[in-house]
């Protein structure tokens, strides 16, 4: 094992050219963590939110490694380790948000943060699945519960957590609503699972509520998106109904919670690393997300590759938000 290793990092907040490739030490596990030799990462929002300086105290200790997403080969197990061998082919979520991240040759966590990977994608393609999957598994499958035949709608159906969140409701049963911007969008929501669309700049909350959910609103909105697209979710969801979101950060009028008796769930799924506590709900989690990509349930859609040394045209097109599912970086 050479001493060193290429990693691009930040060394102040900044614009995607903040980034620099630097040699630093090759860390070693402590007793309940693995090393994994990375294959690839993703971009998610966290990341370059972090990057930017918007989340400080979500930040890694600069100069910083970024990055939470990660496929790999396990390395090199701590004395602790019982879950995993070297040569294992993982995937996870170790850090990048409060510890060093995945945007280097190797990088190690708790051994919780990893699970197996599918078996039946290529590794670096897992790579794109942990921030998002976990994310749409616990929105819809711990801050709420989707029965057969209920009505779901889902915003941002083709984004990161949208489109995965559109497979997983479809599997539940749920009869899918998707919203998205364009005719392109829409089609490819619908090959996700969708069962309607809508063409949310040109419908207001009350036409597609009548078209698809009988005039009462929706079971559960699944809202990956924030800000003020969480008062078009109260709008758009039944009395007793559930609404689902990753964003909590802008102020908004929950008055429509107490009117309607809804119920609001939140998602962080850093929260485990940032807390270094209960790691192993990710680990599990994982487990059964693979089971559900081998079984052909769930399947991440990838816009773009990009090499690790072109990390800041990746950040830079997913700032944009110009693209479909996730984009990925490739360790070559």
């Amino acid at each position: 094992m050479p001493p060193e290793m290429t990693a691009h990092v930040i060394e102040e907040f900044g614009d995607p050219d903040v980034f620099t490739e630097t040699t630093i030490d090759v860390p070693d596990p402590d007793p309940d963590e693995v090393r994994v030799e990375v294959v690839a990462s993703s971009v998610n929002p966290v990341d370059y939110k972090i990057r930017q300086g918007a989340i400080p105290d979500f930040a890694p200790e600069l100069p910083a490694t970024l990055h939470c997403d990660v496929s790999g080969v396990v390395d090199e197990v701590g004395a602790d380790v019982t879950r995993f061998e070297e040569g294992d082919e993982v995937y996870g979520m170790p850090g990048g948000a409060g510890r060093q991240g995945s945007l280097a040759e190797y990088v190690v966590g708790h051994a919780g943060t990893f699970a197996h990977a599918p078996a039946s994608i290529p590794l670096e393609d897992a790579a794109a699945l942990p921030v998002v999957a976990l994310t749409a598994w616990e929105m819809l499958a711990d801050k709420t519960t989707v029965s057969l035949g209920e009505e779901v709608l889902v915003y941002g159906a083709t984004g990161g957590v949208g489109h995965v969140g559109v497979q997983l409701a479809d599997w539940f049963g749920a009869d899918v609503t998707a919203t998205a911007s364009s005719e392109e969008k829409r089609a490819l929501a619908e090959e996700f699972g969708a069962d309607a669309t809508v063409d949310y700049t040109a419908t207001d909350v009350a036409s597609y509520v009548e078209e698809y959910a009988g005039g009462d609103g929706f079971d559960v909105v699944f809202d990956p998106v924030g800000d003020d697209h969480l008062q078009t979710a109260f709008e758009a969801v039944r009395p007793f109904g559930t609404v689902v979101t990753t964003e909590s950060s802008s102020a908004q009028d929950i008055s429509a919670m107490h009117e309607r008796s809804l119920e609001l769930g939140v998602v962080l799924v850093i929260l485990p690393v940032l807390l270094g506590e209960h790691q192993e709900r990710i680990g599990d989690e994982l487990a059964d997300i693979a089971t559900l990509v081998d079984d052909g349930v769930v399947e991440p859609h990838i816009d773009a590759r990009f090499a690790f040394e072109d990390v800041a045209d990746a950040h830079q097109l997913g700032e944009s938000g110009d693209f479909q599912g996730k984009l990925l970086l490739v360790n070559e």
